[in-house]
Order: C-alpha cells, then sequence, then structure tokens
C-alpha cells in the first residue's frame, strides 16, 4: 500500500530526512488519511532482512501498541526502528539483554529491580546536590564565555553536563569518568552520523566498553556494599538482584535513555525558548511546573521506537500479520490535535498534557521520567537566573539518526561582563 500524497521512497526513518527536519507536515497527513501505514523499503535497508514497517502515527493507536505486549513485541526485533544494512542478526541479537528490548515476563522481572533506583524517595534524595550541580554548570559556561565574546555551544558546555552528572550520581561513577560515558553513548546513538565516523562496530565495542566498566564497578559493590544505587541492585541479599552482567546492560540503558534523550530535550527547550522568547520571558518570571513536560513533548527526542507483531491482528483498521514490525512515531502522536490544542504551538504552561515523550504507558513507560523533569527543571532555573539574555546565534546542527531527534550544536551568546543573577523566589518556586 502506497499514500498517493507523499513520494515515492518517501520513509519516516530515512536518517537524512531527520538530520534536517522532523517531518510534522507528513505525520498530520498520515494521522488524516493513513494513520496505520505500510511503509516498504528496500530489503534489509534496516537490517532487519524485511521489506518494512507499518508507520502509527496516531496518539491513540500508539498508546494501544505501548500497552499491549502480547500482541507486540519489544524483543522479537528490538525496539530500534533502524540500524542499517551492514549489522548482522548476532548483533541485533546481543540488544536483547538491554531493559528496553524485553517483554514480560523477564522485563517485569529486571525493571521490578532496578527500580528501586527510581522511587520518589531516591529521586528527591539526589534533588539538592543536582541544583548545585545545574548551578556550578552554568555559572561555569557562563565564565568561559568570557573568553569568547559571549559565545559558546549550548550543547557542550550546558545540556551534556546534567545528565552525566546525574547518571554519575545516581549509580556512584566517579565524577572524572563522566565524559567516558558520555564519549562511549554518542558512539553507541550516532552510527548514522558520517560526522562521527561511527561504525555498527565502533558501536558494539562501545557497549562492551559500558558493560565492562559497569560490571568491575558492580563486582567491586559485591565485595564491598556502599550506600548506593549499585549496592541495591546488584548486592541486595533476598530480594532479587541484577547479575553483574546485567547490571552493565542497564547502564547501557542509562548511558541512551538517560543520558541522550534528556541532554537533546534540554538542547531542544532552550532553542524553542529562543525562538518563542515570550515563552522565555514567561519562564523568567514564573517558573512553571508545567515547563517540563511541555518541553518533552516539543521536543520528543525519541522520534520512534518499534514493535513487532506477535499474531495476525488488525490495528486502526489495517490488518497486521504475526511477525511485521511496526513503527510507534511518539513525534507524530504528541501533535496529535484530537489530544491537544493547537499542538504545533510552545506553550509552557500547557495543563493537561498527555504527550507520549516518556513512551505510550504499559511496561516500557520511562523509569527515569521523574529524574529527567528534574533535570530540566534545575537546569533551566539556573540558565534563567545565571543567563536571563541568552541569545541565539545561528540554527542548531542537527543529528543525522534514523530515530533520535538530535541536536549535535546550537551557538548562543550571553552578555558578558556583569555578574551573573541570583537566584531568587521565582527560581525556588521552579523546583520539581
Amino acid at each position: 500500500m502506497r499514500c498517493p500524497h507523499l513520494p515515492e521512497g518517501f520513509d519516516f526513518t530515512d536518517p537524512d530526512l531527520l538530520q534536517a527536519r522532523v517531518p510534522h507536515p507528513e505525520f498530520a497527513l498520515m494521522r488524516r488519511t493513513a494513520p496505520v501505514w505500510w511503509c516498504t523499503q528496500p530489503a534489509n535497508i534496516s537490517g532487519f532482512g524485511d521489506e518494512g514497517y507499518w508507520a502509527v502515527t496516531r496518539h491513540a493507536d500508539v498508546k494501544y501498541v505501548s500497552t499491549h505486549p502480547e500482541l507486540f513485541s519489544s524483543n522479537t526485533n528490538t525496539a530500534v526502528i533502524r540500524f542499517n544494512e551492514t549489522i548482522s542478526r548476532d548483533q541485533i541479537e546481543v540488544q536483547k539483554l538491554i531493559m528496553l528490548n524485553m517483554d514480560p515476563p523477564e522485563h517485569t522481572r529486571v525493571r521490578q529491580i532496578v527500580q528501586r533506583g527510581f522511587t520518589p524517595r531516591a529521586v528527591r534524595s539526589l534533588e539538592q546536590a543536582l541544583r548545585t550541580r545545574a548551578r556550578s554548570i552554568v555559572e561555569t559556561a557562563h565564565a568561559a564565555a568570557a573568553g569568547t565574546g559571549g559565545s559558546f555551544d549550548f550543547v557542550t558546555d550546558i545540556a551534556v553536563e546534567l545528565p552525566l552528572q546525574a547518571i554519575a550520581e545516581l549509580i556512584g561513577v566517579p565524577q572524572e569518568d563522566r565524559s567516558k560515558i558520555f564519549d562511549w553513548s554518542n558512539k553507541m546513538a550516532a552510527y548514522d552520523d558520517p560526522e562521527y565516523a561511527i561504525t555498527e562496530e565502533v558501536g558494539a565495542e562501545a557497549a562492551m566498553e559500558i558493560v565492562a566498566y559497569s560490571m568491575h564497578l558492580a563486582a567491586a559493590r559485591k565485595e564491598c556494599p556502599a550506600q548506593d544505587i549499585v549496592t541495591q541492585l546488584v548486592a541486595a541479599e533476598g530480594e532479587g538482584n541484577l547479575s553483574s552482567d546485567e547490571f552493565g546492560f542497564f547502564v547501557i540503558l542509562l548511558a541512551v535513555a538517560g543520558n541522550e534523550t534528556t541532554r537533546n530535550a534540554i538542547s531542544h527547550g532552550m532553542h524553542a525558548f529562543l525562538t518563542h522568547p515570550e515563552q522565555w520571558e514567561l519562564y523568567k518570571r514564573e517558573r512553571p511546573r508545567t515547563t517540563a513536560e511541555e518541553i518533552v513533548r516539543w521536543a520528543t527526542p525519541v522520534v520512534s521506537f518499534q514493535r513487532t507483531a506477535t499474531q495476525d491482528v488488525e490495528l486502526g483498521g489495517q490488518p497486521i500479520r504475526k511477525g511485521e514490525r511496526v513503527g510507534l512515531f511518539y513525534s507524530s502522536a504528541n501533535n496529535d490535535p484530537e489530544v491537544f490544542d493547537a499542538p504545533e504551538t510552545f506553550d509552557i504552561t500547557r495543563d493537561p498534557n498527555p504527550h507520549l515523550g516518556f513512551g505510550g504507558g504499559g511496561p516500557h513507560f520511562c523509569l527515569g521520567k521523574s529524574l529527567a523533569v528534574m533535570e530540566i527543571d534545575l537546569i533551566f532555573n539556573a540558565i534563567a537566573d545565571v543567563m536571563p539574555d541568552l541569545r541565539l546565534l545561528e540554527d542548531p546542527r542537527r543529528l543525522r539518526s534514523a530515530w533520535l531527534n538530535g541536536i549535535k550544536q546550537l551557538q548562543v551568546r550571553t552578555p558578558v561582563g556583569c555578574r551573573p543573577a541570583t537566584s531568587g523566589g521565582a527560581g525556588a518556586a521552579g523546583g520539581p
């Protein structure tokens, strides 16, 4: 089936397309005319040895697939919708050890263990340390900008830092090792971008580096338990625990899901503020608690994941056969006018905001949502206090990726020669 309104060969997972833009006009067309649409692909271009996938673009349908794991599997072909034609099936199979790519009941077992680190109490315990870190990150960037006339890259100097430091804080990785996690996660996620010259093999090697590092950390905690989440996950007696290799693959998930996505949400959020100055002025005055959720909806850092039908099923009036892949396009769902008033508007007071930026519900709903929201709140409070007059210098440089809505570089400028503002009542009100 081909939609007559789209060019021949159009593919929502084309990394060249996503490097240029998120295809919102085409998503809107599909929601209206073919909300469950078969996208034909050249054989094996995605690494799965098939001829395409079903593109699911409506909010309701994305939620339905997400909440019915018995019908739509994350494990059969993993949740990543497109690798490339050079990947081997063995390399895909290895990725099934990551929780993102598991189905119940194995997913249920692992999630019950790892969620110990993401209880409300555990997340709240990080808040003061991360508040201090957020302020320090922004003040450091502000001071460094004085040597460049006030200009700097927001992504590398601000957006990457707090997610990395949060992961380090969460699992006890020494702060001096955070650059290693950053480098390894970049290599795993950026295999489609020629600027990084990253191959599937290099990405796999980076994943193994994370596993090896994490296994060493787990072994050390088993030998000498500490008051940290690693000890809770790998050395808890009588409560079930992760093996060392399971912990390693959990850290891979944190490195991509907890680092890449939050970093890109922060980068897109800053770009949204600088291109919607009335929203930035509103934020600086009032610090609405709804801000972080709107930033995630607007950014939707993960454009899509996929599932594979476990049996013949019907979705949106279309018959889907067992074994066919189903693409869940969160970027489209988060702009569905049946759910959101004026979805094309960036509105930090939007409430309610039932976006799917943290997943469509079900077993794979983002485990670290509360931590991500906290990080976004803290970093923008710090930016508003220290760099209230930030300006955009040029359009962002986007990542070439089949499924990530990534920003590689965002050049901005802050006035120099003046002291940063001190945080006041408004900043305090913005805490999560």
